[in-house]
């Protein structure tokens, strides 16, 4: 069996690779045939050694992946052989509130999916619709949760509602689908063509190129009439956090998905920007296995398969993640682990 793990953080080269046997599952634990795995931002930062959680010396990579269950422990009721699954980010986090002792996350401190074999609990797991591809099944755990809970994690998202999401990041083209899903509005601020084109064929309404208008503020208070955007996806952070608020409706939500490295950064909002919404800002970090479960049914009826940009081999690790960290296309970089 091959693996990639994580041998010390500050690896520039990615993952290590490593043979070894595949393990067997105990009472209430799944071996999975993992098919394919994808990259997330996360997994740049954990291997660059700037993750906020430290990864466990060793440990196998990637918290995306999908494959199928080849055998089962004596004491498991949820799945069966044959099932096809994807792992839950936290796997140990089914439902309700986030607590410290749930935080483990699968490719940082326990085992993840970059591997041609993996156990995990039953309840770390999601099941797939037997239709949807290994690639698109490996690409929603972490930015499709992400988006599904920064639209959805603040009450119940409303038709005519508008959503503003930033730039062509996995996170933001998911959330333009299930906005529109909702039947809201979509603005999306984007700063490459290539990225606005993909925006506009998922369903935004209107794309604002940041590049001919840095301050895309303005733009978005005049598409939506002076009112603003009702839900801002914040991706970026520090550096768009003041036209962001600024951007939002009276009351709106601005949901911060902005991943912090080691060296933390301030969010400066100016007094003027926030008086002029009085926005709530609401702090997401993907989701629990039922916000999973919630985006998998979205995906199977509504046809909202994640966009993949790019698929490597598993013997093409290395140029995955070198082609991940150049931003070399727009959509999920996917390693097909297993044919």
């Amino acid at each position: 069996m091959r693996s990639y793990r994580l041998d010390k953080p500050g690896q520039t080269d990615g993952p290590s690779l490593h043979h070894g046997e595949p393990p067997a599952p105990g009472p209430t634990e799944v071996l999975v045939r993992v098919r394919a795995a994808s990259l997330n931002r996360r997994d740049a930062l954990i291997l660059s050694g700037r993750y906020p959680l430290p990864a466990r010396p060793g440990v196998v990579a990637l918290s995306d992946g999908a494959g199928e269950v080849v055998a089962a422990g004596a004491a498991v009721t949820r799945l069966r052989v044959g099932d096809h699954v994807t792992g839950s980010y936290f796997p140990r986090w089914t439902d309700g509130r986030l607590r410290p002792e749930l935080a483990d996350q699968l490719g940082c401190t326990v085992d993840g999916l970059l591997t041609e074999y993996a156990v995990l609990d039953e309840q770390a797991l999601a099941v797939l619709p037997a239709e949807l591809g290994w690639a698109e099944g490996a690409s929603l755990t972490c930015a499709g949760v992400a988006a599904w809970r920064a639209l959805t994690g603040g009450g119940p998202l409303l038709a005519g509602q508008t959503v503003l999401t930033l730039g062509s990041g996995d996170v933001s083209l998911f959330a333009v689908r299930f906005a529109r899903m909702h039947g809201c509005r979509v603005i999306a601020v984007s700063g490459s063509e290539a990225g606005a084109e993909r925006l506009a064929e998922l369903g935004a309404d209107h794309v604002i190129d940041r590049r001919r208008t840095p301050e895309w503020a303005g733009e978005v208070r005049r598409l939506t009439g002076g009112a603003g955007a009702d839900v801002v996806v914040e991706t970026h952070g520090p550096a768009t956090i003041e036209q962001s608020v600024r951007a939002a409706a009276l009351y709106g939500q601005i949901v911060l998905l902005w991943v912090v490295g080691n060296q933390p950064a301030a969010l400066r909002i100016s007094d003027e920007a926030y008086a002029g919404s009085l926005a709530t800002i609401r702090p997401e970090f993907v989701g629990s296995r039922a916000d999973l479960e919630a985006v998998i049914r979205a995906v199977g009826t509504h046809g909202l398969g994640p966009v993949v940009g790019r698929e490597f081999g598993f013997d093409e690790v290395p140029q995955a993640y070198r082609h991940f960290l150049e931003r070399g296309t727009v959509g999920k970089t996917v390693i097909r682990v297993a044919g």
